[in-house]
């Protein structure tokens, strides 16, 4: 079947029915071949794979050092992930991990199945050992995705840019399985380091039908179901965060930072010339002041990672506005948004939230007094890729008052014409900064149709009460100093032997060594816990998987113990810290 068939018109179904299988049994065999949430052995290594899987540019394949053979075997595909003790893509990445804490466990090594099993090591009768289990996950796999696997012929050239097709089948096979055996895998629940959130799998079936249709939401004639659906979805978020306004909107962003963005130039379109943040909020703020011509932002000084109002108090004046935070990016704690409301409204300033990490909290019952005060705001920023499980990107931006978005009114006659307009065409072009943009909407519609505000909600709340779990045992853990209890569902912890001996240095080691093994991806922040108030560095865990609990963690929480020890005796016995 030829490479270049359309993905719409009457065949585009038929045509993508046959390709999925392939990106997914790609797919299946790289994740199996992977084994653990990220790669191992750091960028070198990963570089190392691309070429050896690939080989330079133009090279005839059977000369490529380590070029791929034709595979019709996914056992084979996986290399030494299935123990023939071959070098496989990556190595053998429970080999790879093995060495971080020198114990053997089994820990998060085999994925999330290995973390809530026994961690009794390799030979787990349970488990029957790291590739054991990522053999199951493969073969079942690659059994949903259907048919056979195609088998691969020699492509005439390597690399991505190759003078000849290898055809849709096979490129799709191979670059998946590159792709996931050489991924971050968010569903893992050792992969915890950023707000980056395993997407559902009702919203990438959405993405798919959305991508091949293709609507273009720069135009209603060129998205004319798609532009309603936006305008339905966004009208609810905007009610959603302003229940009691008379005429509140929204619009789709890419994130936090496009939202930030449009916050402070629709502040500056109101005659705003100075932004003010606290110490906490997101680097996007003082970029966003930069790209729109403002001062640098006045900094608030926070304690607790939240804004204090009484500073607030003393720099605020009618000619400013202010960035409050709801879920900042180190800890997940909330400004104190009351307050702040108020002496915004007693100043005359205006008020702008991020609530990029916490506002999916409105849709909780349970959770959603967190987030009072929001509603006081004059613009919001929400993501529905974090708190809402959508592939990036899925950012929001509401506004109190619907006219304050005219700011972003444009003309251009091919797309808006006032003659077009007038007649009752929808004028897209003022809903976004951006002219040509995907329909991110549909997927996020498509969700919340699926699952209901109330569902949602339910995840937010999943993923909060096991961070709140996590900080317990945490607190419990004899190697393990916890920052304070989350407020949502970041946990920070610190090593013990961190405070007493090897300082910050032993902390950024530790987040390394986990990270080059392939064990887990955490986080770091820098928190001002030190003398005086000086920073130290914190590790932190963003816990975004709605499904795993508190157990699926331990075995992550005594890795992290035994890795700083590891790296504390490393240390001291080498000149050279690794």
């Amino acid at each position: 079947m030829r490479a270049d068939v359309l993905a719409g018109g009457h065949d585009g179904a038929d045509r993508l029915a046959e390709l999925i299988p392939a990106a997914l049994r790609g797919m299946a065999a790289g994740a199996a071949e992977r084994g653990g949430p990220i790669p191992a052995g750091g960028p070198a290594a990963v570089a190392a794979a691309l070429m050896a899987e690939h080989g330079e540019p133009g090279t005839p394949a059977a000369a490529a050092p380590g070029g791929a053979e034709p595979l019709d075997d996914p056992a084979a595909a996986r290399g030494s992930a299935v123990g023939d003790g071959s070098a496989g893509l990556l190595g053998d990445p429970a080999a790879a991990r093995g060495p971080a804490v020198g114990d053997g466990s089994a820990g998060l090594l085999g994925g999330p199945a290995a973390a809530r099993g026994s961690a009794a090591g390799p030979g787990s009768a349970e488990l029957g050992g790291p590739a054991a289990a990522r053999d199951q996950a493969a073969a079942t796999a690659l059994e949903l995705a259907g048919a056979p696997r195609t088998t691969l012929e020699p492509a005439p050239a390597t690399g991505t840019l190759p003078r000849r097709g290898v055809g849709a089948e096979a490129a799709l096979e191979e670059l998946s399985r590159l792709l996931a055996a050489g991924s971050a895998d968010p569903a893992d629940p050792a992969c915890a380091a950023h707000l980056h959130c395993p997407p559902l799998a009702v919203s990438v079936a959405a993405d798919v039908v959305a991508s091949a249709l293709n609507p273009s939401m720069d135009s209603w004639d060129q998205a004319p179901v798609a532009s309603e659906l936006e305008r339905e979805f966004t009208a609810g978020i905007a009610r959603l965060c302003y229940p009691d306004q008379e005429n509140p909107d929204a619009v789709v962003t890419t994130g936090g930072t496009e939202s930030n963005l449009l916050g402070l130039l629709l502040a500056r379109e109101t005659g705003i010339v100075q932004a003010i943040c606290g110490a906490n909020a997101h680097h996007s703020v003082a970029r966003a002041a930069w790209l729109l011509g403002l001062p640098a932002p006045i900094v608030v000084p926070c304690e607790g990672d939240r804004m204090l109002p009484a500073a607030l108090a003393e720099v605020v004046t009618p000619h400013t506005v202010v960035v409050a935070t709801a879920g900042t990016t180190n800890t997940g704690t909330l400004d104190p948004l009351p307050e702040i409301a108020e002496i915004c409204r007693r100043a005359g300033a205006r008020l702008h939230v991020d609530a990029a990490y916490g506002g999916t909290a409105l849709c909780s019952e349970a959770l959603k007094a967190k987030l009072a005060g929001l509603e006081l705001a004059d613009s919001v920023a929400l993501d529905l890729h974090k708190f809402g499980w959508q592939p990036v990107a899925a950012g929001l931006f509401a506004a109190r008052e619907a006219a304050d978005l005219a700011a972003l009114t444009v003309r251009a006659e091919y797309l808006n014409a006032d003659d077009d307009t007038e007649a009752g065409l929808p004028d897209l072009l003022g809903r976004s900064i951006r002219t040509s943009r995907r329909p991110d909407a549909f997927r996020m519609a498509v969700t919340v149709r699926a699952l209901g505000t109330d569902g949602l909600g339910a995840l937010v709340e999943r993923c909060c009460a096991t961070a709140a779990e996590v900080a317990a045992n945490v607190e419990r853990h004899p190697g393990l100093r916890l920052w304070g209890r989350p407020e949502l569902s970041t946990v920070v912890l610190r090593p013990v032997v961190a405070d007493t001996d090897g300082g910050d240095e032993l902390v950024a080691r530790v987040r390394r060594a986990l990270l080059e093994a392939g064990t887990a991806v955490i986080g770091r922040a820098t928190l001002p816990t030190g003398p005086g108030g000086a920073g130290r560095l914190w590790l932190k865990l963003t816990l975004l998987h709605p499904h795993a609990t508190a157990a699926d963690y331990r075995p992550l929480l005594d890795r992290i113990a035994a890795t700083a020890g590891a790296e504390l005796v490393a240390g001291r016995e080498s000149p050279v810290a690794s």
